[in-house]
């Protein structure tokens, strides 16, 4: 199997947790994409999307998905997205695609959060893949040398040779060079730096379920 047929199988597995008539919260990233096409094979029974990024809102809309916005789709069941690395106790980073604030906002006002990777993204310990923190712009040299007194090794992130601009229109810096032993106490600590608008770690409120994709097949894991 190669990683796209593993990404596919976590995001089939993930159907089983949508409801009937339900508005699903949609993530952002590759795995997602695969998920977002296997929402649109049963659109009739799913009343709406809440996505958190635009390129997902664009997948939603040309898949026949009405799309929502989280102001106006109220409580809802479920929220299903990728992470670039997970531990057995289901803390994750998240943010490689720079939607990480609108990610941790709409998991926050989903009952459920399934996290759907292949077994790639599985660690011990959280760090060997930079750690996204989105930044208000005027602050991030500021934040950038709080983040060194933390240990990390903050950069600047660019895309085409240009400054990196999220949705929200800020800044991210990737943080390298941390080995996180305590996500929970991390996450606190970069959250509370004025300028910071939220960071990848996703500790505080975690997933609920991880659906990994093996090549045996799809393993759960939950809380």
């Amino acid at each position: 199997m190669t990683q796209d047929d593993l990404k596919r199988a976590a995001a089939q597995a993930a159907i089983a947790y949508v409801p009937d008539d339900a508005i699903v919260g949609v993530g952002t990233g590759s795995t997602v994409n695969f998920f977002i096409a296997e929402l649109a094979k049963i659109k009739s029974r799913v009343k709406a999307a809440v996505s958190s990024s635009e390129a997902s809102s664009k997948l939603l809309k040309e898949a026949g998905i009405d799309v929502l916005s989280l102001n106006d789709a109220g409580p809802f069941a479920v929220y299903v997205d990728g992470a670039d690395e997970i531990t057995p106790h289901l803390a994750m980073i998240k943010g490689g695609g720079g939607a990480l604030t609108r990610e941790k906002i709409v998991a926050a006002a989903a009952d459920q959060f399934v996290c759907i990777a292949d077994a790639s993204k599985v660690v011990d310990v959280l760090g060997t893949f930079p750690l996204p923190v989105e930044v208000i712009p005027m602050a991030r040299s500021y934040v950038a040398r709080e983040l060194v007194k933390l240990g990390g090794h903050p950069e600047w992130r660019m895309k085409d040779g240009k400054p990196n601009v999220t949705d929200n229109g800020n800044a991210i810096l990737d943080v390298r060079g941390m080995t996180i032993t305590d996500p929970v106490g991390l996450e606190t600590a970069i959250n509370q730096i004025a300028g910071v608008v939220a960071n990848g770690l996703f500790a505080r409120r975690g997933a609920d379920v991880a659906l990994i994709a093996r090549r045996e097949g799809v393993a759960t894991l939950k809380r």
